[in-house]
C-alpha cells in the first residue's frame, strides 16, 4: 500500500514516543509502589488504562510499519486495534471492571476521550479503503489522541505519586 510510505517516518516516531513514555511509567509505577504502600490498591485503576493506551499506539504504529500491506490488512489492523480499544474504554466508561473514577475528570480522561480516540481509529481505518490519504489522516489523529490523553493520565499519576509524602498514607 504505497498511501503507508508517506506516513512511515511519521508511525516511526509515534512508535519510538509510546516506546519511550511506556518505559517511563514503569518508573512511575515503580515509584508509586515505593511511596504508596497504604493503598497501592488504588494504582492499578489509573496506572492499567495509560499503560494499555501507550500499548496501543505503540502496537498499531509498528503493525502500520510492516512492509508489503495491502489497503485490507492495513485496515484490518487499524480496525481491528479500534474496536478492542472501544471496547477496553467502553467497560471503563459503564464500570464493567468494577473500577471506580475519583472525578468526572478521570473518567473524561480515562474512558470518554480514549473511546472518542478509539472511534477515529476505526472511522479512519474503514475511510482509508475508501480514500486512503483522509482515512489515513483520521488514524494520524486517533494515534495522537491516544497518545495526548496518555501523557496527560502519565502527568496526573507522576503528579499524585509525588505529591504524597511517604509517611502520610499510613496516618489516615
Amino acid at each position: 500500500m504505497n498511501e503507508l510510505e508517506r506516513w512511515a517516518n511519521f508511525y516511526l516516531l509515534m512508535s519510538a514516543a509510546a516506546a519511550t513514555l511506556l518505559g517511563l511509567m514503569f518508573v512511575v509505577i515503580t515509584l508509586a509502589a515505593e511511596r504508596r504502600r497504604g493503598d497501592a490498591a488504588q494504582i492499578p485503576i489509573y496506572l492499567t488504562p495509560t499503560v494499555i493506551y501507550f500499548a496501543s499506539v505503540l502496537f498499531l504504529t509498528a503493525l502500520l510499519t510492516f512492509p508489503n500491506h495491502t489497503r485490507l490488512t492495513a485496515t484490518l489492523c487499524i480496525c481491528l486495534l479500534g474496536v478492542i480499544g472501544l471496547v477496553y474504554s467502553g467497560t471503563s466508561l459503564l464500570g464493567g471492571d468494577k473500577k471506580s473514577f475519583n472525578a468526572r475528570s478521570d473518567r473524561l480522561a480515562y474512558a470518554i476521550f480514549p473511546s472518542a480516540a478509539y472511534g477515529l481509529l476505526v472511522l479512519g481505518g474503514v475511510l482509508s479503503l475508501l480514500a486512503p490519504q483522509r482515512g489515513l489522516t483520521l488514524v494520524a489523529a486517533g494515534i495522537l489522541s491516544l497518545l495526548a490523553v496518555s501523557i496527560r493520565n502519565s502527568w496526573s499519576i507522576a503528579i499524585d505519586v509525588v505529591s504524597i509524602s511517604p509517611g502520610r498514607e499510613n496516618s489516615k
